[in-house]
């Protein structure tokens, strides 16, 4: 109950920065550029499409593209949204407060977590309604649209549990997003150079995983994957307040 107290806290506070608002504008004039993009250019190679067997519908050629663009965004805005959520209070002394609270660590990092985990599925409830808009006129796959933003919602978990650690590892704000920005970047192209194939690398990268879920190829090795990254920094980020504790 007191992750839940400590969450309304931190989505309070996030709203009362002009950062949210920014992130929320901004990004969401962006990807409606994009989104625009995509329908001119379904509509310019429609005509091409009609009568080729298993040719590309709206799903795979607007959506599917709509919802690659904002992860990309996300590995930029992600870093801004969760650089002062501890690294703040560390540089600001509030730290040793917090941790001398009745309130379990555990408590204080899901709190935490899920704030930020909430302001992004506001972000990504906007964006779903740009390729629902579209069933006026057309038909969507419900089924893609549903993977995508099944893909959408656990990359935005993992990225905010790895924004989480680096900020509590970091005494500095900026520090922590620079290092968040750095990390999410090399797990998103760790398989680029990947020409052997090598499975551990396959296995690393998030974007490997994000792809085959935006491609509707839903798989439990690519949810457990992010439930696992997830997790796993969440856990690292308790370990790390805990010591923070010890020491005070």
């Amino acid at each position: 109950m007191d992750s839940f107290v400590i969450a309304g806290r931190e989505f309070r506070s996030l709203f009362l920065s002009p950062l949210a608002w920014t992130i929320l504008g901004v990004s969401q004039l962006i990807l409606a550029y994009m989104f625009l993009t995509q329908i001119d250019y379904y509509l310019g190679i429609q005509a091409k499409l009609i009568g080729v067997v298993g040719a590309p519908g709206i799903t795979d050629l607007i959506v599917a593209p709509l919802f690659g663009n904002a992860a990309v965004i996300l590995l930029l805005i992600t870093p801004l949204l969760t650089m002062r959520v501890i690294s703040d209070e560390r540089r600001n002394k509030t730290l040793s407060l917090l941790l001398s609270a009745p309130i379990h660590i555990r408590d204080i990092v899901l709190g935490k977590f899920l704030a930020i985990y909430a302001f992004l599925l506001i972000l990504l409830i906007t964006i779903t309604l740009m390729p629902l808009s579209l069933l006026t006129l057309s038909e969507l796959d419900i089924g893609k649209l549903a993977a995508c933003f099944l893909a959408m919602s656990l990359l935005m978990a993992a990225f905010s549990a790895l924004g989480l650690y680096m900020s509590a590892i970091s005494s500095q704000p900026t520090v922590a997003a620079v290092s968040s920005f750095g990390a999410l970047l090399l797990l998103w192209i760790i398989d680029w150079a990947n020409s052997a194939g090598n499975s551990l690398l396959s296995y690393l990268s998030i974007m490997r995983h994000f792809e085959n879920l935006l491609r509707g190829l839903i798989s439990s090795t690519d949810i457990i994957y992010f439930i696992l990254f997830t997790g796993g920094f969440l856990i690292l980020s308790i370990r790390r307040l805990d010591n923070d504790r010890l020491q005070k």
